[in-house]
């Protein structure tokens, strides 16, 4: 008995070293972009975990959405975070962080192991109004970080290609009143900035 409960103390102190990899894997986007500093996956996560939490929809269960929130990278601390500028198909992307979640998942109990890998599927599959709505903040919260780049390089309008690519993709009425809140904000730190007279 002693031992199993050894075994299985060892296996979780294993998954919880894998994932804290995710503090050390940066964000793949904000690479390319040439962030100094850029965030790290479990940086995005944990937002994305807060906004979750803060949601007001009584429609939505707020602790699946947390929960999805915590799981939906989970698989980038073995594969890494794999952008679209990879040239890595959707299917192959897939395939890969699938089996990543069955390695990581194997060192978990039973239960755990099912509510954590079913957690990641409902993610990927879309399958729920929760699992949407993270989908939504993890866009949201990708150009909430964009801003606060732009703000720090005091370098308003940089990374417009990711207000491009998630354009028209909200649909939850709180994020889509939030991304608003952003756009407006930015575009203001931009107006600001071409009204600023040349050095």
């Amino acid at each position: 008995m002693a031992d199993s409960a050894a075994g299985s103390m060892k296996s979780l102190l294993q998954f919880l070293k894998l994932v804290g990899q995710l503090k050390r894997v940066p964000r793949t986007g904000w690479v390319y972009r040439k962030i100094e500093n850029p965030e790290s996956v479990s940086d995005h996560m944990y937002r994305m975990a807060v906004m979750a939490f803060l949601v007001k929809d009584q429609q939505l269960n707020k602790d699946r959405c947390v929960r999805l929130a915590l799981v939906h990278d989970m698989a980038e601390c073995i594969v890494g975070d794999i952008a679209p500028a990879d040239n890595v198909s959707k299917e192959e992307k897939h395939r890969r962080e699938k089996e990543a979640m069955e390695q990581l998942t194997r060192l978990l109990s039973a239960d755990l192991k099912k509510e954590v890998y079913e957690l990641w599927e409902e993610y990927e599959g879309q399958s729920s109004a929760e699992a949407k709505f993270v989908k939504d903040l993890d866009q949201c919260e990708m150009i909430l970080q964009a801003l606060e780049y732009e703000e720090l390089e005091k370098n308003p309008g940089r990374l417009q290609e990711f207000y491009d690519s998630t354009a028209g993709n909200f649909s939850h009425p709180e994020i889509v009143q939030l991304v608003a809140t952003i756009n407006e904000e930015r575009n203001s730190n931009i107006a600001a900035a071409r009204s600023e007279p040349q050095s």
